[in-house]
């Protein structure tokens, strides 16, 4: 059997840097069609600005902010998703995407393009999904009462990212590592907090290869209220959602069977940020650019809180609270840049 389906992990999740122009600002060396953008401007204190195919390259919303979505005028932002990247206007209101000298990084991932209906759950859904990188973008309508919502994937989601497109709340996550019970449970990714218990997120119900749950929070099912979803299901060799436990130490790996491209990860038993890394804005070991999902900051380098990209996984190399607390509990997401193994069941560094 083997060992992974995905050989390129770069023809689904890639991370391209690029300088502001000011202008009109053709981003192009993606690799592929981009549904999802996630862009964040390194030098300044910004938002976080996510757009993507299902709400339209110009609805844009911010993973460090409970704002509603907003759409940006033809002098800003996002313009077209492009065969090979996206293009970008003048960015005269300063909204952190092409500012003029900026250096910017965009977290680029692939679906199935257009979105289609799907009529699994209570709630019909429109889904733009690649089952082959267990990825699927989903919208749907709230009804304020517990529903069920398809989403394409034909697995079991591991990770799912909801935001109310209408009103100012925060962003709900669920993650399959948060607890033992993690259906029952939720962190948000606009904040610091830690994990919590409440059943009207995902009334108390795991998700299935169909379906997920839903209860009546205005997060997730707000009656009227366009939603968006963001669901991950692992895939061997090119994704893990997974957990781990703080040492205290300056050494701490941990396996993902694969060499990342990009990890955002977070500890859930206190308050915390969401740190990002990626193998972009540091090429090579040690890896200490860090972004925060839930912070509008410019980019951080510092020494002293760093990790490495291995071939088959992350090794921690602080002992800082934030990454690495003795006894600490945390979740991670990480997409490869190569598998260890290929799908012949070969090393990639064999010689």
């Amino acid at each position: 059997m083997a060992y992974t389906t995905i050989d390129d992990p770069t023809i689904y999740f890639n991370t391209k840097l690029y300088t502001g122009n000011g202008g009109t600002n053709a981003i192009t060396g993606v690799g592929f069609q981009p549904d999802w953008v996630w862009i964040k401007d390194r030098d300044t204190s910004q938002h976080q600005r996510l757009a993507d195919v299902v709400r339209g390259v110009k609805k844009n919303l911010k993973s460090d902010q409970t704002d509603a979505e907003n759409t940006t005028d033809s002098n800003n932002g996002l313009q077209s998703f492009d065969s090979d990247g996206f293009t970008l206007t003048q960015d005269s209101n300063d909204h952190g995407y092409n500012a003029s000298g900026s250096s910017q990084v965009s977290w680029n991932w692939k679906a199935g393009g257009s979105a289609s209906s799907n009529t699994d759950g209570s709630i019909t859904s429109s889904v733009s999904v690649s089952t082959d990188a267990g990825f699927s973008i989903v919208s749907y309508t709230g009804t304020g009462s517990s529903a069920t919502v398809g989403h394409g994937l034909g697995a079991v989601p591991s990770v799912m990212i909801f935001k109310n497109r209408i009103d100012t709340t925060n962003w709900v996550v669920y993650h399959h590592k948060n607890t033992s019970a993690p259906e029952t449970d939720y962190l948000y990714l606009n904040r610091t907090n830690a994990t919590s218990d409440y059943q009207h997120h995902f009334n108390d119900t795991a998700p299935t290869s169909s379906v997920f749950t839903l209860g009546y929070d205005n997060g997730v099912n707000d009656s009227s209220d366009a939603m968006i979803a963001y669901c991950f299901a692992e895939k061997k060799g090119y994704s893990k959602f997974g957990s781990y436990t703080g040492n205290g130490g300056s050494q701490n790996f941990i396996y993902t069977g694969f060499k990342p491209a990009w990890i955002i990860g977070k500890r859930t038993d206190v308050t915390n940020n969401w740190y990002m890394f990626d193998n972009k804005r540091n090429t090579f070991n040690v890896t200490d650019a860090k972004l925060r999902a839930d912070q509008s900051s410019a980019e951080n380098v510092n020494s002293g809180k760093t990790i490495d990209f291995i071939s088959n996984g992350v090794n921690i190399r602080s002992s800082d609270e934030e990454f690495n607390a003795s006894g600490g509990t945390y979740i991670f997401m990480a997409f490869a840049e190569s598998p260890f193994v290929n799908s012949n069941g070969i090393p990639n560094n064999a010689r």
